[in-house]
C-alpha cells in the first residue's frame, strides 16, 4: 500500500488558485463555498491527470483505448490496484479518480428500463486519475499538496505560484425553456395522472433553459459569480475541454469513509425572503407541509432500499428525517441515510446500486426514469448526475449536480424542476422550478 507525499502550502482561496491553473488540462475544482464543520469543510483543486476513464455512445475508454469491462468494473479495478494509505489529519481526497457521472449514465445501469438513447449533451462519464491534488481544510485555514511523488508536487506548486489568468465575460442572455408555462403545468398534471393510476409514487420533472454561448464567454468567470450569488456546500467547476460545468449544489449523493456510507436526499423546498417575518412563515410552511414530508419520506425509503443492496444486513439507518437546512436562495428538508458497506473498496458496486440519486428520479426508480424521459424528451447531461471524487485511500464524496450550468457545443444549459406527488399543484411546481434557478440566472447577468 502506497504512502503519498505531503507538502504544506500557503492557504489561499481555492477559486483564486483555480485562476492560476486556467488553461491546464482537465481543471477540476471541488469547493465548499458555504462552509461548516460537517458539510463545508474541505475543497480540492487539481489538473493534468495521468489517466482518463470516459463513457460515450461509442463505448468505454481508458486513455482513449476501448475497454471490454464496464465502467463500474474499471472503477473497482483502479481503486484496488492503486490503494494508498490514508494520511490522518488531512483532507479526505488524497489522490484518486475525480470528475462527473452524467444523469444519462443511469440508463446503462438499468438495461431493462425503456429509456430512449437521446443524442448526448456530453460523455456519460468522465473520471480522471489525479495523483497530485491541492487540498484545503477551511476550518483550520491550512492547505497541502498531496501527491504520488515529490516531482509531481513540484510541478503543481509551480503552477499554483503563477499569476492569475485574466477572466473574460460571464454574461449570457436569451435563455429559452423547452417548456412554456402551460406545457410545464400540463407535464406536472400528466405526472400526477401517472401517480393516481398507480405507475409511480413520485417523479422529478424538470425544464431546460438554453442559450447560445457568446464567443467571449468565460465559464470560470461565470463560476466565480455563481459562487458569490449562490454559495453551496458541494460546489464544483470542471473545465474538460469540450465540456465545462459550474455547479453550486447543496446536496450530497454519497460520502464514503472506509466502510461507512452516507447519503443526504433533499426533498421539500421554499424560497428565501428578505423580510424576516415572511421568511419565518415560509420555514413554518415547509416544516408543517404534509406533501413535502411525504415526498421526502418516499425518497428516504427508496435510498434505504438502494443502500441495502450493498450494505451489511441491518446496518442501514436514518439518523435525520426531514431536517431543515437553509441556503442562499431556498430552505430545504434534508434527511440523512447511513449504512456500512458489506464489501471493502466497493465504490463501483455502490455507484451501481444508488445512481442516479432517488431524489432526482422518483419512486419506483426505474419507472420514474422512464416517465421522466417520456415527458422531458431530452437528455439531462451532467444535471442531476454527480460530481466528486473516489479516493484511493477509501474516502469518496459526490454531490448531486443540481443548481448546475453546463456548457458544450456552443450551448449553455440550466435546468430546474422538482418532485411531483399526488398533492402537487402544477402552477406551484412551475414557480418552484424558477426559484431553484434564480441565483444561477443572476450569475449570468451584468
Amino acid at each position: 500500500m502506497k504512502d503519498p507525499h505531503v507538502r504544506e502550502i500557503v492557504c489561499i482561496e481555492p477559486s483564486a488558485l483555480a485562476q492560476r491553473l486556467k488553461g491546464q488540462r482537465q481543471l477540476t475544482l471541488l469547493e465548499s463555498v458555504m462552509r461548516s464543520e460537517q458539510l463545508g469543510r474541505y475543497s480540492f483543486l487539481t489538473c493534468n491527470p495521468r489517466a482518463t476513464l470516459e463513457v460515450t455512445a461509442a463505448g468505454t475508454f481508458l486513455n482513449g483505448t476501448a475497454q471490454r469491462d464496464s465502467a463500474i468494473g474499471i472503477i473497482s479495478r483502479l481503486t484496488e490496484e492503486n490503494r494508498q494509505r490514508h494520511v490522518a489529519g488531512l483532507p479526505p481526497f488524497q489522490g484518486g479518480l475525480a470528475g462527473y457521472i452524467a444523469y444519462d449514465f443511469g440508463r446503462r445501469l438499468e438495461p431493462t428500463a425503456k429509456i430512449p438513447e437521446f443524442a448526448a449533451l456530453c460523455p456519460d462519464l468522465v473520471l480522471h486519475h489525479f495523483d497530485c491534488v491541492a487540498a484545503f481544510d477551511h476550518m483550520q485555514e491550512r492547505a497541502w499538496i498531496i501527491s504520488a511523488t515529490p516531482e509531481h508536487a513540484d510541478e503543481l506548486e509551480q503552477l499554483l505560484s503563477r499569476k492569475p489568468q485574466a477572466l473574460g465575460r460571464r454574461i449570457i442572455e436569451g435563455f429559452q425553456s423547452n417548456f412554456s408555462r402551460d406545457a410545464y403545468e400540463k407535464a406536472v398534471a400528466q405526472t400526477v395522472d401517472y401517480i393516481l393510476a398507480g405507475d409511480i409514487f413520485q417523479a422529478n420533472i424538470t425544464q431546460t433553459f438554453s442559450a447560445a454561448i457568446p464567443s467571449d464567454f468565460d465559464a470560470l468567470a461565470f463560476y466565480m459569480a455563481l459562487r458569490r450569488t449562490n454559495p453551496a456546500t458541494f460546489a464544483a467547476f470542471l473545465d474538460y475541454g469540450g465540456v465545462q460545468i459550474a455547479s453550486s449544489s447543496p446536496e450530497r449523493l454519497l460520502r464514503v469513509e472506509g466502510s461507512s456510507v452516507e447519503t443526504r436526499p433533499i426533498k421539500g423546498t421554499r424560497r428565501r425572503d428578505a423580510d424576516p417575518v415572511r421568511d419565518a412563515s415560509l420555514i413554518a410552511s415547509l416544516a408543517s407541509s404534509r406533501k413535502d414530508h411525504a415526498e421526502n419520506v418516499m425518497i428516504v425509503d427508496l435510498l434505504r432500499n438502494d443502500l441495502s443492496r450493498v450494505a451489511r444486513p441491518g446496518s442501514v439507518k436514518v439518523p435525520v428525517l426531514c431536517g431543515l437546512e437553509t441556503y442562499a436562495n431556498v430552505h430545504h428538508l434534508v434527511s440523512v441515510v447511513t449504512g456500512e458497506l458489506a464489501k471493502p473498496n466497493g465504490m463501483g458496486e455502490l455507484i451501481a446500486a444508488t445512481f442516479p440519486g432517488g431524489s432526482i428520479t422518483g419512486a419506483p426508480k426505474i419507472r420514474a426514469m422512464e416517465i421522466i424521459a417520456n415527458i422531458e424528451q431530452i437528455p439531462r447531461g451532467v444535471y442531476c448526475g454527480a460530481i466528486g471524487y473516489i479516493g484511493f485511500n477509501g474516502r469518496s464524496d459526490f454531490n448531486i449536480a443540481i443548481r448546475t450550468a453546463q456548457f458544450a457545443d456552443g450551448v449553455a444549459r440550466v435546468q430546474g424542476g422538482g418532485g411531483i406527488t399526488a398533492r402537487s399543484d402544477p402552477a406551484t411546481e412551475y414557480d418552484e422550478s424558477l426559484t431553484k434557478i434564480k441565483r444561477i440566472m443572476e450569475a449570468f447577468a451584468a
